[in-house]
């Protein structure tokens, strides 16, 4: 008699749990996002979890391919290849926020407002909230085959864009187009069914579509911040101290008439072992004043890298305010900084 009060009130349980099943599922969704903030908070102080990141890709990626291959199958229509579905989501939604939620403040730190590179920001932003929804991931994501390898190539580009600079050295260009092939690759193997993939036309496009890809990132290069470098502490003036490598008769803006020679030093906040070259651009109003040759840096060093620069003002420069851009070689504006006129 107990033991079927005891079953009774476990089928009452399970009854009333899924009356509100999709309650439950927003309320996860909740904890979930606020367990990805916790991942922000991580990200912004320590890179070297980073080293995760290979397990979560190939934990996300097997399970991507288990589940497009072999779960979602018309002829698995048992309660219990729903269930499996269900696990296999789970695992691969915890996945995805664990990686998304550490590297978003990563490039957050690294893009300039406003710019271009902010727009791959808010892509980025919006992907690891729908990781955290379970509904829209579980019912409509994971569901459409093309979807879901769309969603796991761009997340797969962007981790392996700010990994390979950080952990290996590599340039920010060439960790971009690396992270255009491994996405290109991750994106046709789920896709693409089994059987697609073991014919040789289905590669001869793919490479097509790799090569066009890595034509096209060079266009796009603007639109992605280049994690994890960022510039902090820039100081204008009037004079350079090299022996304290300072910038002297320190300027917050200038004043109505001034000429002269305008100083700056910045610092490039560069961890962890990095290897890039950057150039400096001075601009005022419209007009280009001076841009510098690319400088090749190789990093590691907890205060950064400290750059110098000075470019004249005349009466002949167009008026406006003063800024100093400083961007790698391939393009991507690592920071801007004003320097306006006293009488705006």
């Amino acid at each position: 008699m107990g033991i079927r009060r005891v079953i009774e009130r476990i089928g009452g349980l399970r009854a009333a749990l899924a009356g509100h099943e999709g309650l439950l599922w927003w309320l996860h969704s909740a904890y979930a996002l606020a367990l990805g903030v916790v991942f922000m908070w991580l990200g912004a102080r320590n890179f070297l979890w980073l080293r995760l990141a290979a397990i979560h890709v190939i934990v996300i990626w097997s399970a991507s391919l288990l589940l497009s291959n072999f779960v979602d199958r018309p002829d698995h229509t048992s309660v219990w290849w729903h269930r499996l579905r269900l696990v296999i989501n789970y695992v691969t939604k915890n996945f995805y926020q664990q990686i998304l939620f550490f590297i978003l403040p990563i490039y957050a730190g690294s893009a300039t407002f406003p710019s271009r590179n902010i727009i791959f920001v808010a892509v980025l932003g919006a992907s690891a909230i729908i990781s955290t929804l379970d509904i829209v991931y579980d019912r409509h994501l994971s569901r459409r085959r093309g979807l879901n390898a769309l969603f796991f190539a761009f997340n797969l580009f962007a981790a392996l864009a700010v990994a390979m600079p950080i952990l290996w050295s590599i340039s920010n260009a060439w960790a971009l187009r690396l992270a255009s092939l491994g996405a290109t690759i991750g994106y046709v193997t789920i896709a693409l069914p089994p059987t697609d993939l073991a014919r040789k036309r289905t590669w001869k496009a793919v490479a097509a579509g790799g090569a066009v890809l890595l034509v096209l990132i060079q266009f796009l290069l603007p639109y992605v911040p280049p994690a994890p470098l960022r510039l902090t502490d820039t100081v204008f003036g009037t004079g350079f101290d090299r022996r304290r490598f300072e910038a002297t008769g320190q300027m917050s803006d200038l004043p109505p008439g001034w000429t002269g020679r305008l100083y700056v030093v910045t610092s490039l906040h560069a961890p962890l072992g990095l290897k890039d070259a950057v150039e400096i651009r001075w601009i005022r109003g419209q007009e280009l004043l001076w841009a510098s040759k690319s400088h090749d840096f190789v990093g590691g060093r907890e205060r950064g890298f400290r750059l110098w620069s000075s470019v004249p003002i005349s009466p002949a420069t167009q008026t406006g305010t003063v800024r100093l851009e400083v961007v790698t070689a391939s393009g991507q504006l690592i920071g801007r900084v004003y320097l306006p006129n006293r009488d705006q």
